[in-house]
């Protein structure tokens, strides 16, 4: 039987906008597709984002952190581009392994079919094969139901070599759902040249040529500027890219990026879409306590010092998701949280007072591999004997078992098989059942995981339930062997997953706020619902600052 061409399921309530970018990389495209999305969802229509990728990984799970920035972990367990934790931040829905296509993936489904016999022995080629596949990708979005508006992200710039099956899918896509269900928005640079004391519009001239001689012709253009675009720079772009002047978006640099959707409010990006797709919503969007959200990240009253202890520092990408989290939760306790970037491999027993004095709060971050274990090791030893609260969030959860077992127990070669497989205290280890899966990846736990909290501890205060999920992705376990023994010596596991007794919380009774989770809590933390244990960790934070400061106002008096 032939392939059917994906068009042909095409359910036709749902409208899809193309969002693609050009000139050069990072211009944040991600940010402008949740801030259009967050305006849309505002107005009442069901909206959800998809981010098209064009490397030829089948996921970012094995890229390194320095490339690449943070792995995003969904709810069904999928590693996914970090523009998926914007997405999820921004419209306060979750995403899924749907939500994110890459080119290897493309290729390797495609391939796949083609080893299987599923083209019936024909030239497998880019298009139509490719093309069908990434259309198929992004129909199968739209067919559920569920959605009003399809957003999707084609990643990289224009031009590239990588994303030329991309464009050509988007076009087709046009054709095949009809131009009145689909729009084209490209976002490019309009640099400012202070020698010349203007802006040039040449390079977004160029960058809509690029694309309208692929073959797609943007409908809207975001351009991002450092300064404002007057009426004549518009004008100006607006007749060189046979767009209309109401057409031509402003994108100015912002504060914060929570900024972004009330600019493009006022800038009327999402009444253009309105207007071109014939959309029936709302007349004005509901954007109330994404103001006062706002305003409180501008206007903290208080200012806390926290330092966020890593691997990869130099990257912030690679923690965006906490960096965020610590924001939401910032805004909730009318503070702003100041974050003091260390790198773990620098910290050491001689040096530790030096680096951490003077933090409110101490937050280990997760990672893989040995570089900078033992400073994490130090740091969390430091937390514990200061009195300091401490956030540890999976790899910075097992620092703190084998600190707690190492200094507190007393079993001094402790540590985790990842580290040493040949200690005589294993007290972090790959579970039994998984170690016939070791290849990588095999053996992790990805994604949405129960977990039974404990009565009166920290976490349960925090939740206010006795059952939550948090989404995974580690591949080592607090080992069952040493549990009641760490017990017994005062490490509290507040947090059990019912189904299969693995520990997921450790806390600390006798200290301010010590919490150590074996998930990522940062990945759930939204906008509009900020996760109660970064709420509950940086209001710790701020009730050590002001004992601090009454501390040092008694000193002086």
């Amino acid at each position: 039987m032939p392939k059917q061409n994906p068009s042909s399921f095409y359910v036709m309530s749902t409208k899809y906008i193309f969002v693609t970018g050009g000139v050069t990389s990072s211009l944040g495209k991600g940010i402008i597709c949740a801030s259009l999305g967050k305006l849309l969802e505002a107005r009442g229509l069901r909206v959800t984002i998809q981010k098209l990728d064009p490397y030829i990984n089948v996921d970012p799970g094995t890229m390194n952190p320095y490339e690449h920035g943070e792995v995003f972990v969904t709810d069904d367990g999928a590693e996914t581009d970090l523009d998926l934790g914007h997405y999820e931040r921004f419209l306060g829905v979750s995403t899924s392994q749907q939500n994110n296509v890459t080119t290897g993936r493309i290729y390797y489904d495609v391939i796949t079919k083609e080893r299987q016999g599923a083209y019936l022995g024909k030239t497998v080629q880019v298009i139509p094969h490719i093309t069908d596949e990434i259309k198929s990708r992004v129909l199968e979005l739209g067919n559920t139901g569920k959605y009003d508006i399809v957003i999707v992200e084609v990643g990289g710039t224009v031009g590239d070599i990588e994303g030329l099956p991309y464009i050509e899918a988007m076009r087709q896509l046009r054709f095949d759902v009809g131009k009145k269900n689909t729009l084209s928005i490209h976002l490019t640079l309009v640099p400012y040249l202070k020698a010349a004391g203007e802006l040039k519009t040449k390079p977004t001239q160029h960058s809509v040529k690029t694309i309208y001689e692929i073959g797609l012709q943007p409908d809207i253009l975001v351009c991002r500027a450092e300064v404002p675009l007057d009426e004549g720079i518009r004008r100006k772009i607006a007749q060189f890219c046979n767009v209309e002047v109401e057409d031509v978006v402003a994108s100015i640099d912002a504060e914060s990026i929570y900024e972004v959707p009330l600019m493009m409010l006022e800038e009327g990006l999402d009444r253009q879409v309105i207007q071109k797709l014939e959309l029936k919503c709302a007349d004005v969007p509901e954007l109330e306590d994404w103001k006062k959200f706002v305003q409180a990240v501008k206007n903290p009253s208080k200012k806390i010092k926290i330092g966020l202890i890593g691997k990869y520092v130099e990257h912030h990408d690679a923690y965006i998701s906490i960096v965020e989290a610590l924001i939401h939760a910032g805004a909730v306790n009318g503070c702003k949280v100041q974050l003091e970037w260390i790198q773990s491999d620098e910290v050491t027993q001689e040096n530790v007072h030096k680096k951490l004095h003077g933090l409110n709060g101490i937050l280990v971050a997760p990672g893989f591999g040995h570089r900078g274990i033992e400073g994490k090791i130090v740091t969390v030893r430091y937390a514990r004997e200061q009195n300091i609260p401490f956030f540890g969030i999976c790899l910075g959860m097992q620092c703190a078992v084998v600190e707690f077992s190492r200094n507190v127990v007393g079993w001094t070669d402790a540590n985790s098989t990842e580290f040493d497989a040949d200690t005589h205290h294993p007290v972090i280890d790959v579970m039994p059942d998984q170690k016939d899966r070791l290849e990588t990846g095999g053996s992790m736990r990805l994604g949405l995981y129960d977990c039974a909290l404990k009565k009166g501890s920290n976490a349960i205060k925090a939740y206010g339930t006795e059952s939550i999920q948090e989404r995974h992705r580690h591949r080592y376990e607090l080992n069952n062997q040493f549990r009641e023994e760490l017990i017994a010596k005062g490490l509290e596991c507040t947090g059990v997953n019912p189904e299969r007794d693995l520990v997921e919380i450790v806390e600390l009774k006798k200290h301010p706020w010590f919490v150590g989770v074996q998930f990522h809590p940062e990945l759930k933390s939204k906008v509009v619902h900020p996760h109660p244990l970064f709420v509950d960790f940086v209001s710790a934070s701020l009730k050590e600052s002001e004992r601090k400061m009454a501390s040092d106002r008694a000193e002086k008096s």
